[in-house]
Parts: structure tokens; sequence; C-alpha cells
């Protein structure tokens, strides 16, 4: 599917949601008043907030893949995945207080990250290719923040808000690609003491490999590759919970230790 607007409305639209996550404020979907916007558009709308930040002085510390659990494709209505970019400023500390105003309205997700030591380019990349292409895998909580009001959208207008996009945070522990079956790797997710979520890897296009590949494959609708020494998370393994001021948030991955955090 080919791109339909034009440049400046593409610029446009791209300050317009930007400034939404920069100002902590909804919007409406950008759907609403472009219903013809195709899943192009949308790219190229994310792919100009991404240009704003890189030349605003902001830095590029990883990727990401949204939507890819079957649960969060049932939670929020649509029917495959998406994917953003981690800038420098989303990143949280494990066993931070977070400031819970520099959101909108926040939701987090227990994640699978992988650390590439080969570049992923073209189509059709196997998850052997990927785990082959893997230096490490470390276990991660994603902060997501629609920009939208009510945290409704469809896919067209999720990825021009590049995906959700604006907080995370990875845990101390690390592992080989080889060192568990990801699959069936088990989660756990406690708020304040009480476990809200339980998941494991396969939630994931049955192997969070599989997402990294899927992120390879969507990159390449753009020419462009997942390099060398990337941080890739590949989507939450259960649904997003929602969480409030005040709220202490601890995951625990089978073998890859626990991430925890506060907001206040």
């Amino acid at each position: 599917m080919s791109i339909t607007l034009d440049q400046a409305t593409i610029a446009s639209l791209a300050e317009h949601v930007e400034n939404a996550e920069l100002e902590c404020r909804e919007i409406l979907k950008i759907t609403d008043d472009y219903p013809n916007m195709t899943f192009a558009d949308a790219t190229a709308i994310q792919w100009e907030i991404r240009r704003r930040k890189l030349e605003r002085g902001n830095k590029l510390v990883g990727l990401k893949m949204g939507l890819t659990s079957w649960a969060k494709m049932s939670q929020m209505g649509v029917e495959k995945p998406c994917y953003g970019f981690l800038m420098d400023y989303f990143s949280e500390a494990d066993g931070a207080a977070i400031d819970w105003d520099q959101y909108i309205h926040p939701k987090v997700e227990a994640e699978i990250a992988f650390v590439t030591n080969k570049d992923l380019r073209g189509r059709s990349i196997t998850v052997e290719e990927v785990l082959d292409a893997t230096e490490l895998v470390v276990p991660a909580v994603e902060i997501i923040d629609s920009r939208y009001k009510d945290f409704k959208f469809d896919l067209t207008s999720v990825m021009a808000d590049n995906s959700s996009s604006r907080g995370f945070v990875v845990g101390s522990h690390a592992a080989g690609p080889g060192d568990f079956d990801w699959s069936t790797l088990g989660v756990v997710m406690e708020k304040n003491g009480k476990i809200v979520e339980l998941g494991a890897g396969a939630a994931v296009l049955d192997h969070p490999a599989a997402s990294v590949a899927m992120l390879a494959d969507m990159l390449a609708d753009v020419d462009e590759y997942i390099p060398a020494g990337t941080f890739v998370m590949t989507g939450g393994i259960t649904a997003a919970v929602l969480v409030e001021k005040g709220d202490c948030i601890n995951v625990r991955y089978q073998g890859l230790g626990n991430v925890g955090f506060s907001f206040v």
C-alpha cells in the first residue's frame, strides 16, 4: 500500500502527534480526520517524528515491536503488529521511582528484549537466523502511553503515534540465546504485591524471535534493516496493565530475575 498524503500533511501530522507526547496531553486519533490514511502514510509520519527527535539531539537507543501478542491484539482490537523506535529519554532505571506526571495514561507490559550482534536484513528471516544474530536476551518492561483519547486507536493511527512508545525499564540479568526455550519462558507481573498478569514467551507470535524477524520484514518495506548492536523489544507477553500514581510494579521472569519500579 502506497503513501497517499503529501509531505506537508505528513510533517504537520507528525508535529501534531509528537507535540501531544511532549506536552503529555490527549488528542483524537488522526484517522478520524483522515479516514483513508494508509499504513504507509502512518509509517511516514512515524519516521518524520523520529527525524524530528534526532534533529533535536535525542539519541536512538532501540527499536520495538507492538501488538505482537494475541492478548494485546484482542485487547486493542487490531489485526496485526506494528513497530516503533526508542529514544534515550524513554529509558528508566530498574528500581526507579518514575514520575507519573510525565505520562498521559500509562500502561505496563512485560517483554523479552534482544540485543543483536549481526545485521538482520530483508524478508523471510527465520527464528533460527534471529537467534544466530543475537548476542543477549534481557527482561524488560515497556511503559506504553498512547497519545489518543481513552487509549483507543486503530492500527494505522497507532503506527503514526510511534506505536504508543514512551518508556521502558531493562532488568539487570541477561542470558544467551541458547540458554532457554524462549517460547515457554514464564513471566509473572505483580502490581502492589498482587499478581495481575501471567504469560509465556510463546504469546509473542509463538516465539519472541519471530517478532524480531517480523520487524526486519516490516523495515524492508522502507528499505531499512536491523543493524548489529540493536536493542529490540519484542512486544508485550501479556495484556497491558493500567497504572496510577503510587503503584509499584514487579515482574518476575523465569531464569532472568526481576524488573521492578514504582510511579510517584
